[in-house]
C-alpha cells in the first residue's frame, strides 16, 4: 500500500510534528553559541530547516489540496497552518537574529560570492522584514499580525476549495454543447436534471457554448458568489492587517511593503506599466464590446454587454468569422496526445528525455508520475506528479505545487527536485478520452513551463531552488511556453483527430492562428482589472473593498455583476500574489521578449533551447530576473514582441 493511499488524519499531525521538532532542534543548534561562525554551521542548516520543511509540505501539507478524502484535506490544511507559523516563529527569534548577524560580521561572510552571497543577503533582508530593528512592542505586534494572516490565508483557500455548487439543466437548457459534454455530466438524484457545476470542465464550456442566456447568468452568478459570507470577512481583515505591517515598517501601504522583494519595486512602477498598455488596450477593447454588442442586439434586441455574454460570443465569432468550433478543435487533442507531443517538444529544445515511472506511491488513481533525464549524460534530474482531473474537493484551478527542493545535501550528494502540476480539464469517458479545447492545451503548456521551471534547476541552496525566483518574474518561464501551441508546425506534430488519426487540418490550423488576436484586448482588460483590484485593495489604509470592486469594471469595459462578490474566491489575493497579481501580465511581456529569440532562429531550435535551459531555467533564482532577462537575450528588455501580439502599435 502506498504512503498516500494509508495516510490518515493521524499520521499527519504526528507527522508534522516531527517534523518542526526535527527543524526545532537543527534552528536551535544553529542559534546556539558558536567560538566561530561559518556558512557551514549558520548559513547551511538554515537551508536544511527549509529542507525539511519543504518535505513534510510534501507528504503533510500538499494532500490537503488534492486528497479525495475531506478529513485527509482538512488535516492537510492544518499541517500547512502549523508549518507556517513555524516558519514566522523562527524568523522572528532573536537569537537567529543575533547569529546571522555574527556571521555577517566574519571575514568568511565578506568574502561570500554567488549564491551563497545572496543567500546572506537574502536572509538578512527576511530578518529586517520580520521586524528586528523595531522596538520589542511592534516587533511582537508585526509577528501577532503575520501569524494570523497565516490562518486566514489557510481558512481563505480551503473554503473555496470545499465549495460547491452548480445548477440544474434538462436536455433542451443544454443548447448548444454536444452530446459529448452532456453525456459526462451527472444527473440529480430527485430531479434527473444535469447537473452543470462551477468547475471549470464545466463552466468554461457552458459559458462560451449555451445558448441560454438566463443560464449562462445564473451560472455564472454562482461562480462569482463562491464562499462569500466567510472570505469576505476574511479578506477585510487581512488586507487591514496588511496595512498595519507596512505602517509598523514605515511604508505607506502595503504594496510598498510587497513589492520590495519583487522585481518592480515599487508601486509607481507596476502604475507606470499599466498606464502604457491601458489606452491601447481600451480602444481595442470598445472595438471588440461594439462587434460583440451587434450580436447581442440581434440575438435579443439588447445592446448592453454583460459578463456572462462575452466568451459566449467570442466563441460565435470564431466559428462565423474564423470557422472555429473548440469542441471541433477539442477532437484533435486528446490529451495522452498533448502530454507525448510537449515531451517530444520540450525533449528536443532542452536536451531532456522523460520516462513514466511504474506503480508510483500517489493519492488518486488519476495521478501519473514522471522522471525527467538529461539526453546527454543519461542522469536523472527530477521527477513529477501529473494530476489533472476534477474531482470534489480538490484544488480547483490549475497551478504546481514544489515538493522537494534541489540542493547540495549535507553529505555533498545532490538532491533532485520533485514537483506536481495540479490541472481540472475534461476528464475521460468510457468511449471517449479527454479531449482539450484548445485553451486547455495553452493551460497545459503553461502550468508546464513552471514543471520546467522547477525540476531544472541545479541550484545549490533550497531558497533558491527552480521557481523561488521574483514572484512578478515566475511567470515569464510559462508564459513563453504558450507560444508553441499557436504554431502550425508544433501543431502538425501532435494534434490528430481522436477516432481517425488524421492530422490537424492546415487550414483549421490557420483559422486558429488567425482567431488569436480576436477579443484581445477584452482579455488583458481583465487581467489588468484583477491587477488593478490587488494593487487598489493594497494601495493604503480604511480600503473600500465593495468600492473597489465596482471600479474595477472601467477597466473590463463590462459593468460588474449586481450581487456577486468574485474577490471572495479570487485566490491569489491569498495565495502569495498579493500586491504582486500584476506580475501575470509584467511577466507575459518578458515570456513574448524572450520568445521572440526563439523565432529569429526558428522555435524549436535546440541550440537556443540550450541557452534558454541554461540561462533561465537552470538558475532558480540564484539571480535577480532582469539579469537572467539580459542573459538570455543579450540586451535591455523590451515589450515590442507583447504588443505585436496583440497587434497594438506602440513603442518602448
Amino acid at each position: 500500500m502506498s504512503y498516500y493511499q494509508t495516510l490518515t488524519p493521524a499520521n499527519i499531525e504526528a507527522g508534522t510534528d516531527r517534523a518542526i521538532a526535527d527543524a526545532l532542534a537543527v534552528l536551535d543548534e544553529l542559534a546556539a553559541p558558536k567560538n566561530q561562525r561559518t556558512f557551514d554551521n549558520t548559513m547551511k542548516p538554515l537551508d536544511r530547516i527549509a529542507d525539511i520543511l519543504a518535505h513534510a509540505t510534501m507528504k503533510y501539507s500538499f494532500p490537503g489540496y488534492v486528497h479525495s478524502d475531506k478529513d485527509i484535506r482538512t488535516a492537510g490544511k492544518t499541517s500547512e497552518e502549523v508549518q507556517t507559523k513555524f516558519g514566522v516563529d523562527m524568523v522572528f527569534r532573536d537569537d537567529l537574529n543575533t547569529s546571522i548577524k555574527e556571521y555577517a560580521e566574519t571575514e568568511e561572510a565578506r568574502s561570500l560570492q554567488g549564491e551563497k552571497a545572496r543567500f546572506l543577503e537574502f536572509s538578512l533582508r527576511d530578518l529586517r522584514r520580520a521586524g528586528h530593528d523595531l522596538d520589542p512592542g511592534t516587533r511582537a505586534a508585526v509577528k501577532e499580525k503575520t501569524e494570523r494572516l497565516v490562518e486566514l490565508s489557510v481558512r481563505y483557500q480551503q473554503n473555496i476549495d470545499e465549495w460547491d455548487d452548480w445548477i440544474l439543466c434538462t436536455k433542451e437548457d443544454l443548447d448548444g454543447l454536444p452530446d459529448s459534454f452532456i453525456d459526462a455530466l451527472d444527473t440529480d438524484e430527485d430531479t434527473g436534471k444535469y447537473k452543470v457545476t462551477i468547475a471549470y470542465p464545466h463552466l468554461i464550456p457552458f459559458s462560451e457554448n449555451a445558448t441560454r442566456r438566463d443560464l449562462r447568468e445564473e451560472l455564472r452568478f454562482k461562480f462569482n458568489t463562491v464562499a462569500v459570507e466567510d472570505n469576505k470577512k476574511i479578506l477585510d481583515e487581512a488586507v487591514r492587517l496588511r496595512q498595519e505591517i507596512a505602517e509598523a515598517f514605515g511604508h505607506p501601504t502595503w504594496a510598498h511593503h510587497r513589492l520590495e522583494e519583487r522585481m518592480a519595486k515599487d508601486p509607481a512602477r507596476v502604475k507606470a506599466f499599466y498606464a502604457d498598455l491601458v489606452d491601447p488596450l481600451t480602444e481595442k477593447g470598445k472595438q471588440e464590446v461594439a462587434a460583440i454588442s451587434e450580436l447581442l442586439e440581434a440575438d435579443t434586441g439588447e445592446t448592453r454587454v454583460q459578463p456572462w455574454d462575452w466568451s459566449y460570443y467570442d466563441t460565435q465569432q470564431r466559428k462565423t468569422d474564423y470557422g472555429v468550433d473548440n469542441f471541433e478543435v477539442a477532437k484533435y487533442f486528446p490529451l495522452p496526445q498533448v502530454l507525448d507531443g510537449m515531451f517530444e517538444l520540450t525533449s528536443e529544445m532542452f536536451g531532456i528525455t522523460f520516462h513514466e515511472i511504474e506503480d508510483p506511491d500517489v493519492w488518486h488513481e488519476d495521478v501519473q508520475m514522471f522522471a525527467i533525464n538529461d539526453a546527454a549524460t543519461g542522469e536523472e534530474l527530477s521527477q513529477f506528479y501529473l494530476d489533472l482531473f476534477p474531482r470534489e474537493g480538490k484544488y480547483g484551478h490549475a497551478a504546481e505545487f514544489p515538493m522537494i527542493p534541489s540542493r547540495v545535501l549535507e553529505d555533498g550528494s545532490y538532491q533532485n527536485p520533485l514537483c506536481a502540476m495540479v490541472a481540472n480539464f475534461t476528464k475521460p469517458t468510457k468511449d471517449t478520452p479527454s479531449l482539450l479545447q484548445h485553451g486547455e492545451v495553452e493551460t497545459f503548456f503553461h502550468e508546464f513551463g513552471h514543471v520546467l521551471h522547477q525540476n531544472l534547476g541545479r541550484t545549490e541552496l533550497a531558497r533558491f531552488s527552480g521557481t523561488n525566483t521574483e514572484r512578478d518574474f515566475v511567470e515569464a518561464p510559462s508564459q513563453i511556453m504558450q507560444h508553441w501551441i499557436w504554431r502550425s508546425d508544433v501543431l502538425k506534430r501532435f494534434a490528430r483527430h481522436y477516432e481517425t488519426g488524421v492530422p490537424i487540418p492546415d487550414e483549421l490550423v490557420d483559422q486558429l492562428v488567425a482567431a488569436r488576436q480576436l477579443n484581445k484586448g477584452l482579455h488583458q482588460l481583465r487581467q489588468m482589472q484583477y491587477g488593478w483590484w490587488d494593487q487598489e485593495i493594497h494601495g493604503g489604509p480604511d480600503r473600500d473593498l465593495d468600492a473597489i470592486q465596482k471600479e474595477g469594471a472601467r477597466i473590463s469595459l463590462l459593468a460588474p455583476h449586481e450581487g456577486t462578490y468574485p474577490l471572495a474566491s479570487f485566490g491569489h489575493l491569498m495565495g502569495g500574489y498579493d500586491a504582486s497579481y500584476y506580475g501575470y501580465m509584467w511577466s507575459e511581456v518578458f515570456g513574448d521578449d524572450m520568445f521572440s529569440k526563439f523565432e529569429q532562429v526558428g522555435v524549436t531550435n535546440p541550440e537556443v533551447g540550450m541557452a534558454y535551459r541554461e540561462a533561465v531555467l537552470a538558475k532558480g533564482g540564484t539571480v535577480d530576473g532582469d539579469q537572467l532577462l539580459r542573459d538570455f537575450l543579450g540586451r535591455e528588455p523590451n515589450s515590442e514582441a507583447f504588443l505585436l501580439k496583440l497587434g497594438i502599435s506602440g513603442t518602448q
